[in-house]
């Protein structure tokens, strides 16, 4: 059940940026489970990558050659070709070889990805016949079929996508992502790739990825797993015409990387409204800590929570296990009588005890809603954090469960 995440908008096309989808069938025959995206040349790219040690082939590869002027990534669901050892990274290898050989450019300039089930080899031979058919099917226009293409569990695609003026000049920003669960990203989320025609100097492009990733995909969590697959590539063709931006300055930078952000933290939340089983989309925004860090220890203490989850889906106003959260949180002096706590606009603590003016009626109605705001003032400075998350629902069980099924 996606949580209030309707169908896909407009996915602008981007100048210098295809997508092709073919079947391989790694999986189920039919499905339509390889995408291949081609940047024109000159392109610049940036990644950012899972933290987990157990990173899949296609992860260590993909790094590996992003420092290569990368022209094509090659997605494939189904299999997430991790904890395969030296036979995955072979299977990799080959299928960056082969789509190379086809596109007539270096192995080095294809970058892997994978994602699907752990510890099972990636079938390359799948793979590599389907490559004619991907890049046949190559089009600026393939956005919505590309997120299809790479979904697992997801129950609807994701995309974003923005214009905005620069210099006089059209510029286009439009990305897709996967996801659903196995969410606690650690970099980014579980599949994510966005592209603009700016020109954008590598160094600058990089340092823009990690900073909306961290304010987007690094504030999600469905489950607090990470997973041995995430990635995320932000990709600058240049073919707008637009002046080449080299450094985070001036109006243009700023505009363009508000954008950009934009883009990924809408894509970022679309995870969470898909999240496995949800039927709650739960904000949590802790203010008044001494700094960045404790706000979000707080916060991932309260959204990881099994108790506060599951009470989320039963629309229980459990406070008490809100406060037991905070306070197992592993803030240092944390004084518990300059705490309060909301559901939205109602105060369920004031001072570390129950508000005198809080009735439970008050809390069930607001925990009934769709979407949800937990917040909490610590007291202790000026540092806020906000994250994003969902319940822990039946449905989440069962669709684990059933998943190699």
């Amino acid at each position: 059940m996606a949580v209030g995440l309707g169908p896909l908008p407009t996915l602008h096309p981007v100048p210098g940026f295809r997508l092709g989808i073919a079947s391989a069938g790694i999986k189920r025959a039919g499905r339509k489970d390889i995408v291949i995206m081609e940047a024109a040349e000159g392109s610049t790219v940036a990644g950012v990558f899972t933290t987990n040690a157990f990173c899949a082939a296609p992860v260590l590869l993909a790094k590996q050659n992003l420092s290569t002027s990368p022209r094509y990534f090659l997605i494939n669901t189904g299999n997430a070709n991790a904890g395969t050892g030296k036979p995955g990274m072979q299977a990799a290898i080959r299928t960056c070889e082969a789509l190379a050989g086809l596109a007539n450019v270096a192995s080095e300039q294809v970058l892997p990805f994978s994602t699907g089930v752990i510890g099972e080899l990636l079938p390359a031979e799948k793979v590599i016949g389907a490559l004619p058919a991907a890049l046949d099917n190559l089009s600026a226009d393939n956005w919505p079929q590309a997120a299809e293409g790479i979904m697992t569990t997801d129950t609807l695609p994701k995309g974003a996508s923005r214009q905005l003026r620069l210099s006089g000049q059209t510029v286009t920003i439009t990305g897709i992502s996967k996801g659903a669960g196995m969410i606690r990203p650690n970099m980014a989320t579980m599949l994510g790739y966005i592209a603009t025609d700016a020109k954008v100097s590598q160094s600058v492009l990089q340092a823009l990825l990690r900073e909306s990733a961290d304010l987007s995909f690094n504030r999600i969590t469905i489950d607090g797993d990470t997973s041995t697959n995430d990635c995320c590539m932000l990709i600058a063709t240049g073919q707008s015409g637009v002046s080449e931006i080299t450094d985070a300055q001036g109006d243009d930078y700023q505009m363009f990387a508000e954008a950009v952000k934009s883009v990924m933290l809408e894509l970022a939340q679309a995870i969470v409204r898909d999240g496995e089983g949800a039927t709650k989309f739960v904000t949590v925004q802790v203010n008044g800590g001494a700094n960045r860090d404790e706000c979000l220890d707080v916060g991932y203490a309260i959204a990881h929570s099994p108790l506060i989850k599951t009470a989320l889906f039963a629309s229980d106003p459990n406070w008490g296990r809100i406060l037991a959260a905070v306070g197992r949180a592993g803030v240092p002096g944390l004084d518990v009588e300059k705490i309060d706590v909301f559901l939205d606009d109602v105060c369920i603590t004031r001072n570390g005890g129950r508000a005198e003016e809080y009735r439970e009626e008050q809390g069930a109605r607001v925990m009934a809603q769709a979407e949800i705001m937990i917040r909490i003032e610590l007291g202790r400075g000026d540092y806020s954090e906000t994250l994003w998350t969902t319940d822990l629902s039946h449905e989440y069980v069962r669709i684990n469960a059933e998943y190699r099924t």
